[in-house]
This record gives C-alpha cells, structure tokens and sequence, in this order.
C-alpha cells in the first residue's frame, strides 16, 4: 500500500506588517500599512487590523489611505524582513531538507520521512507554530494535507495563527461546499465567469465528468476536474533537486502600473539569480510567467547565450521578454512570475579566459549578496530603468 505523503503548507501572517508591529510595540492593534507612500506608491502589506477596512497589497497607496485613514503607513523594514525569514526558513529546515520557497514568508514542506522522529504531521505543524511563536514572536498558519493543492487551501481556512487539517476522508465533506473562488488561481474575473455558466461552488465543478468539462472550459477542463476533487501529485522540490527556480507573486487586485509590475519582477530576477548562486547552478534559459484578471496565464521564454547565475544577464532576457509584451499591449497583471530553467551545475565557477565585465558583475553579484545577507533585499538593489 503506498505511503500517504504528509504535506505542510506554511503561510507567514502579514508577514511585513507583522515585523512592523513586532518591531514597534505601539502599533500592535492599530491598522499598518507598508510600502511607498507618494502618489504612486503602492501597499506591499496590510496588517490584519486594516485588511478589515478593504485594504489590500497591491492595491494603490493613495486608496488604501482613503479607506483607512487612521493607517499607518511604514517602508518596507528590509533589513528585518531578511532577517526574520531566514530565522522561519531555519525553524522549517530543521524539521526535513524538502522544504520548497514560494516567496519569502511562504512554503512547502514534505514531512513524510519526518513523522517517525518528530511524531505525526499535526503534531509537526503544532511544534513550528509554537518556535515561530516563541522564538520570533509572530504567528503563520499552517495547513496539512496529502498534497500541495489541498495544503494550502487549508492555510488559508483559518487565518490568521490558524492551523487546519485536510485529511483523505475529509475530501468530500470539505471541498463540495467551497465557493468557487477559494480554488487556487481563480480570481475575480474567472469567478464571474464561471458562475455565469451555474458554477458557484466545487461541488458544481466535481460533479461534472472530464469530458463535459473538456466541452465547456476546453483547455481548463483537465485543472478544475482535478482540483475540485482534491488532486495534486505535484512533488515538494527543494532548490537543489529542481529543474528550474522561479518565484512568482500574485496580487490582490489586478495591477495596472506596468513599472510597478516590472519593478516586482526584477526583484524575482535578484532573488532567483542568488538562490541559483546558493545551490552552484547556472541557467540556460529564462520563462516570465503573466496572469491577468481573468484567469488566463501566457508565458514568454529566452536563451541566455551561455550558462548563467549572474543577475544582469538573467534580468537581461526577462526585461526584454517583459518590455516586447508590454509594448505589444500592457493588460492590468493578476501574477507575475520568473524562472530560470535548462540549470546546470557549476555556478559562480570562474571562467578559464574570463572576460573582464562578466567578472565585474560576478564581484558585483557576489557583494550584493553580501549585502543583503546582511541588511535584507532591501539593504541594495538594482534599478529596473525605464519601459523603453
């Protein structure tokens, strides 16, 4: 009888608002707001405390500010930020090596082989709720389940410091009775959509067959048929065993400032280039991953002209992939994302006839790295430039 994996889905609460508050005591239960605010700034986080007047990540400074006008509105604190995410990765690394970074407050992990040593998933779960806890002073929530999907549905049920279980028998109970737009990646747009043609809950979804699916959502069938049944064998793939790194961010609301959305992804480009340089890998290729409102996903790939870690030949093909599709037709974006895929082994390895600007920008990478190891990703950081 094959063994039923045990996945964790862990969701930092807030996370940026919530190092605010915990760095300054006296803004804990008063609304935060954190980002750039000027007439284009635009919410990175909203505490919990001013989510209840509609305010939003992604959402435009200036509108969240006219929602909440009791907020208080804070930078991004980088340096912290860096720091109390590499203390959550460490708590989650110590319980088993598949650990697999979503963003910098949000993962999988795969804790099948852990559960003889450490005792059940549930058990697990309450154990890194309670370091987060006690050592850091914030709260995640955690969903567990038999799979990714169903994981991470779970986190999500009870936020925030919430810790919900999605066994196998509970499939059936659970899942028909969800609204449509808790399923992962149906946004507003798609949701409409959907219930315009009487799919209102999973439920609805599940009780068609494959082929009516097919016939009515074409090339969506084979997703929604699995999903509202619970399916997922996607595997938890740390960096080191992956065939690509990427990183990907989906807003609240879709985003119509395209240099907002190219400034996002260019801080994917820098994350994916030092997680490549972690692991020793170099990529051959690069994918931007679009998503707008309504649910449809393009994706644009380049060749890099030789095997890469460095940042500004990665963020060189991603810019141009980014900018041809702007100019093309900007749409407002649900999702951006980056990969780096084709890896190699032998990051950062010196070249034998080595060619003077790429060592520059490998000594530039490498200081960087540095930097913000030390002070955060927002300790230093390149400049996206212009749509040109």
């Amino acid at each position: 009888m094959p063994t039923i994996r045990a996945i964790l889905h862990v969701d930092m609460d807030a996370f940026f608002a919530s190092v605010v508050q915990h760095d300054q005591p006296e803004l804990r239960g008063r609304p935060v707001l954190t980002g750039h605010d000027g007439p284009r700034g635009v919410v990175s986080a909203a505490s919990y405390e001013a989510r209840e007047f509609g305010c939003r990540s992604a959402m435009p400074m200036a509108q969240a500010k006219r929602l909440c006008p009791d907020a208080v509105v804070v930078k991004v604190p980088g340096e912290r930020i860096r720091h109390f995410s590499a203390a959550v990765f460490e708590v989650l690394q110590s319980v088993t090596p598949l650990v697999e970074p979503m963003s910098v407050d949000e993962a999988f992990l795969d804790v099948t082989g852990s559960v003889r040593l450490l005792g059940g998933a549930v058990t697990i779960a309450k154990d890194i709720r309670k370091r987060i806890q006690d050592e850091l002073g914030l709260t995640a929530s955690v969903g567990v389940s038999f799979n990714k999907f169903l994981a991470k549905l779970a986190s999500d049920m009870d936020k925030p410091d919430g810790l919900t279980v999605i066994a196998p028998g509970d499939v059936s109970r659970v899942l028909p009775g969800l609204a449509i737009e808790r399923m992962w990646g149906v946004g507003p747009a798609t949701a409409k959509r959907l219930r315009t043609r009487g799919v209102r809950t999973f439920g609805d979804l599940s009780a068609m067959t494959r082929k009516e699916l097919d016939q009515r959502f074409g090339k969506h069938g084979l997703r929604f048929y699995r999903l509202s049944r619970g399916l997922d064998d996607r595997p938890v793939t740390p960096d080191h065993g992956a065939k690509s790194i990427g990183q990907e961010q989906t807003f609240d609301s879709d985003v119509a400032e395209r240099e907002h959305v190219r400034s996002v992804l260019l801080g994917q480009v820098q994350q994916v280039g030092r997680r490549l340089r972690k692991q020793a890998l170099r990529a051959r290729g690069v994918t931007v991953k679009i998503r707008y409102g309504d649910f449809q996903t393009i994706t644009r790939s380049g060749t890099l002209d030789r095997a890469s870690d460095l940042t500004d030949e990665l963020w060189g093909v991603a810019r141009g992939l980014f900018d041809d599709w702007a100019r093309a037709g900007f749409a407002p974006v649900r999702l951006i994302g980056v990969s780096a895929d084709r890896l190699e082994e032998g990051g950062g390895q010196m070249d034998l006839f080595a060619d003077p600007k790429r060592q520059k920008r490998r000594m530039l990478d490498k200081a960087i790295d540095v930097i913000q190891d030390r002070f955060g990703v927002q300790g230093v950081r390149r400049g996206p430039g212009r749509l040109r």
